[in-house]
Order: C-alpha cells, then sequence, then structure tokens
C-alpha cells in the first residue's frame, strides 16, 4: 500500500467521538438485505482487518425503529454524523403510504446541511460496458434546489391550462459542487467534463458555469472540459477510457447519475456519498452508502452482492485525512476489485460466491 496520499479531497481534520484518539464512524442500520450487506462492509472495517483506529457508533434506521421513534432516531443519527464528520449507511425502506415516517435519506440530507450527491461508476472485470469505458466516471451533482422542491401550480382550463414551477439554486451550492468536482478529479486523475445547458439559460444554469470556470482557475493542474448538458449525453457515448468527473445541477446530475452507473454494465460497482461543507469549500460531513435498495427478496439467501456497500466502505475511508486511512481505503477498493477479477463473484456478476465468502475473499487479499 504504498500509494501517494492525496491531500486535495479529505476531510481537513479528524474529529473523533468516544475515547481515544481515534476515528468514529456513525453506523446507520438498515432494513432487509440492506443491513445484511452493511454487516459485511463493518466485517471488512473491522480494526483487526485495517489495522485503523476506528470506532463505530450505530443508529437503527430500520423502518420499524423509525415508526416507532417518529424518527427521532434520523436526527439523532444525523447530529452523531455532524459531530464525527463521517457516516455509512445501509439501504432502507421508503414508506408509499401518507403520514408515514418518509425517506430518511430526506431527514439525513437537511438535517446535516448535505449539499452535494457523488456517485461513481467503474467497469467490472467480466463485465462488458456501453462503449469504450475503462476508467471511472463520477457526477457530482447538488443535492438540494433545482427542480426537487420546486413550487408547482398550474392556471387555466381545458387546452388554455398552463403549469408552471419555480425552481431555485444558490451561488453557494453551485461553487460546492464545482470546487469538489475539481479536487475530486485531481485525486482520481481524471477531467472535469460536461456542465449545464448555460446557452439558454445563462442567469440560471449560468451560475453553475462561472463557478465551474472559477474552480478551473483555482485548480489549473486538472484538465477542464466545459460541455453543455446535452452534448455531455452525446459525448458520453464516445469516452474513450477516461477517467471523467460530471458536475452538475440537481435534476440533470440525478439523470446522469442513472445512466452512468448503467454505462459500466451494473451498478455493482458503484457506491454514493452525501458531503456537506466547511466556509472554505473542505468537507465537513461525508455519508456513503450503496446506490441500490433493500432487495427483500434476496434476504437471509447468502447470495446478494455486498461489493457496493464495501466499495462505499472504502470511498469513505479515502475521504480521512490521515494518509493511512486513505491508502487502507484505496487497498480495499482494489483487493475487492481483483475477487472479481479472479472470478470471485457472486451471482448477479455471473459467479456462485455467496454473501459472506465473497467478503472473506476480500479480507483475505487484505492480508
Amino acid at each position: 500500500m504504498g500509494t501517494r496520499c492525496i491531500r486535495s479531497n479529505p476531510i481537513r481534520r479528524p474529529r473523533g467521538r468516544g475515547k481515544g484518539m481515534g476515528q468514529t464512524i456513525v453506523v446507520l442500520k438498515g432494513d432487509e438485505t440492506g443491513q445484511e450487506l452493511l454487516e459485511e462492509a463493518l466485517r471488512v472495517l473491522d480494526p483487526k482487518v485495517t489495522g485503523l483506529d476506528l470506532t463505530f457508533e450505530h443508529f437503527d434506521l430500520s423502518l420499524a425503529y423509525r415508526r416507532q421513534t417518529s424518527n427521532q432516531v434520523v436526527l439523532d443519527a444525523a447530529k452523531a454524523m455532524v459531530d464525527a464528520g463521517f457516516g455509512l449507511k445501509a439501504a432502507t425502506i421508503t414508506p408509499e403510504g401518507k403520514g408515514d415516517v418518509g425517506s430518511p435519506n430526506a431527514i439525513l440530507r437537511s438535517a446535516i446541511d448535505g449539499q452535494v450527491i457523488v456517485r461513481t461508476g467503474r467497469r467490472l472485470p467480466g463485465i462488458m460496458p456501453l462503449g469504450n469505458l475503462k476508467s471511472p466516471i463520477s457526477v457530482i451533482r447538488m443535492a438540494v434546489g433545482d427542480a426537487y422542491g420546486a413550487k408547482e401550480w398550474r392556471e387555466g382550463e381545458g387546452e388554455q391550462e398552463q403549469a408552471f414551477r419555480t425552481e431555485a439554486i444558490s451561488r453557494q451550492t453551485c461553487r460546492y459542487v464545482a470546487e469538489y468536482a475539481f479536487r475530486h478529479a485531481k485525486s482520481m486523475g481524471a477531467k472535469v467534463f460536461g456542465g449545464p445547458k448555460y446557452t439558454v439559460s445563462p442567469i440560471y444554469e449560468g451560475m453553475l458555469k462561472e463557478e465551474m470556470d472559477a474552480a478551473a482557475k483555482r485548480h489549473p493542474d486538472v484538465s477542464y472540459e466545459p460541455q453543455l448538458i446535452d452534448a455531455t449525453y452525446a459525448l458520453l457515448c464516445k469516452v474513450e477510457g477516461e477517467g471523467l468527473v460530471i458536475p452538475a445541477l440537481n435534476r440533470d446530475g440525478d439523470c446522469l447519475s442513472d445512466l452512468v452507473l448503467q454505462m459500466f454494465g451494473s451498478i455493482a460497482g458503484a457506491e454514493s456519498l452525501l458531503l456537506s461543507f466547511h466556509s472554505d469549500l473542505s468537507p465537513k460531513v461525508v455519508m456513503a452508502e450503496a446506490p441500490h435498495g433493500t432487495a427483500p427478496a434476496l434476504q437471509g439467501k447468502n447470495i446478494a452482492n455486498p461489493l457496493a456497500m464495501i466499495l462505499a466502505s472504502a470511498a469513505l475511508l479515502k475521504t480521512f485525512a490521515h494518509c493511512k486511512a486513505q491508502e487502507v481505503g484505496k487497498a480495499i477498493e482494489k483487493a475487492a476489485l481483483d475477487c472479481v477479477e479472479a472470478g470471485i463473484k457472486t451471482a448477479d456478476l455471473g459467479g456462485s460466491t455467496g454473501t459472506r465468502e465473497f467478503t472473506s475473499a476480500v479480507i483475505a487479499r487484505l492480508g
């Protein structure tokens, strides 16, 4: 694990809770297979495996306990993440009925002031991607504002009826998206690519483009190729193997994330991060999770793929300030992908390895 320490991306200082000088990770338990896969990721993060001074603070975000506490447990978990700086979340159920507890992700996002969502897709050995994809692609999108939460209404009747929507974005959020895109691209050795439709919307979408251009001046060592959003979609079909980081508005980024992850042939090789920020643009809180759901049909069968949750835990470590934690995060990612390349893979990737057996193989490769 002799990799160079990258200091452009991590949380600026460790903030542990509890005893000693170690770092606390807040663990947000989930539902069904989501919880089972979280437990596999925690096996990999065990200090006996990583050699890191980690402690874990657990909160039960299962649907039953969220209902029992009227979502108070979600707020408590968010406060703990703000104090600790790091969280690892299992997939959870969002009930559809009105008046129920709703989405814990929405509550967490608001409570930690989450401003940016990062989703990264990567090629998996033996899985054919779309086109010539070789290097990872990350979408850096707004976590707030834009089309989500916009005021909507209709006026008129019949064929004359019209629908309206009032959207808003802030310069602060645009700055967070742009700055993190360049920091993330530097850590990946990738190019910042894409952008909003600023030619059609110079006032609204142009705000993000202005912040992208300003971030490019702060990071002259990072390759920068701005594109309109429609050109971005078209050019993704012609990617020639280079790593890309795509900053985006909330709505655009939501669509791009779904597209990019599927372009790699499976979302099993992807992870998702939610970030809040300090005033100096450095990350304040990072919450990692897998982009998949709770997969109730797979619960208890030892066949679900833990790869995405393991990659989420690796991505979380790579945001730590300590070089050793970053190197361990990289080693976990490599060990997991090496297992897939060696044919140790679960049924969804064409293998026959069980959930727990895959995790054990990753741990064995970590030495």
